[in-house]
């Protein structure tokens, strides 16, 4: 099945399929990566405030002399600011330095306290998104489309039934060991385009020595990783964020292959016998957020 470049969002807009993720990128680290992938064809940027680098990615996109309008911004409302909505938006833009967003989502559906040391429960995070509905309306030149990320069938259920709109993204954890095939298909069926991050498992991954991936790898000619994001890009509806501060594996990542029916399902049935997540909900207070596998009786590391 051929890869996508790109998907249609709700609100009509196209969003490149391969972005850069910039978490754990360090200071002075970021801002180089950003600006070398937006000059070797990347053409997405995914940043959040929880990340602590909005300033240096900002710094980034203006360093790499490409125009605003070729390239694809996503940032995250941050836990810990879920009363102050608007007020978050406009210092994500300012730090950005990008005049608006093309996508703006909320990164948990976890309010949490000032200091980030634990959830506040005297908040809904639906009405967070109540009030992200509204900012987005009323602010049609800062932020072209609304989303969420970490949230699970339940949640979205809920989303749903009480929303104005339709988020435009769910964002997940989504590599082989954490394939979430029926929330994939839930958001699937209801026009909300999925980005998968952690494509590889996150650093010293076991899946890039998995006997699966390089099979498949080496059949390809490519490195385990480029099956791990190719997987990714190969689902429909599908678009995924790659993540390193080294321009030599930024510009190998970037090589996207066509996969077979029966290799995508190779790959998505390592979960049946090697499941992990690197993300786990319960950091933020809130327990699993409604993820089956995150139950303290399903848990495992």
């Amino acid at each position: 099945m051929p890869a996508s470049k790109s998907v249609t969002l709700n609100t009509g807009a196209e969003m490149p399929t391969l972005g850069l993720g910039t978490w754990k990128s360090g200071p002075g680290e970021v801002a180089g990566a950003v600006a070398f992938a937006l000059q070797n064809g990347y053409k997405h940027i995914d940043a959040a405030t929880a990340y602590g680098n909005e300033a240096e990615v900002g710094a980034g996109i203006k360093a790499s002399g490409v125009p605003r309008e070729s390239i694809f911004v996503t940032t995250k409302l941050n836990n810990n600011d879920h009363l102050k909505v608007e007020e978050a938006l406009n210092t994500s833009i300012k730090d950005l330095g990008v005049g608006y967003l093309d996508l703006w989502l909320m990164h948990w559906p976890a309010p949490m306290v000032a200091d980030l040391s634990g959830a506040d429960k005297s908040i809904d995070w639906l009405d967070t998104w109540k009030t992200m509905e509204k900012v987005y309306k009323n602010n049609p030149e800062k932020v072209k489309a609304i989303g969420v990320s970490n949230v699970c069938v339940d949640y979205m259920k809920r989303l749903l039934a009480e929303c104005v709109i339709v988020p435009a993204v769910n964002q997940l954890e989504l590599h082989p060991s954490c394939t979430q095939e029926e929330l994939v298909d839930f958001c699937r069926g209801k026009g909300i385009v999925i980005t998968a991050y952690s494509p590889l498992g996150s650093n010293d991954s076991p899946l890039l020595t998995n006997p699966i991936v390089k099979k498949i790898a080496d059949k390809h000619s490519v490195h385990p990783a480029n099956i791990l994001i190719s997987l990714q890009a190969n689902k429909p509806g599908v678009t995924v964020i790659s993540k390193s501060v080294t321009h030599s594996r930024i510009a190998a990542n970037s090589k996207i292959v066509d996969l077979t029916e029966e290799e995508v399902q190779e790959l998505q049935d390592i979960d049946k016998t090697n499941h992990f997540r690197v993300c786990h909900p319960n950091w933020s207070g809130w327990g699993a957020l409604g993820f089956p596998d995150c139950r303290s009786d399903k848990w495992q590391d």
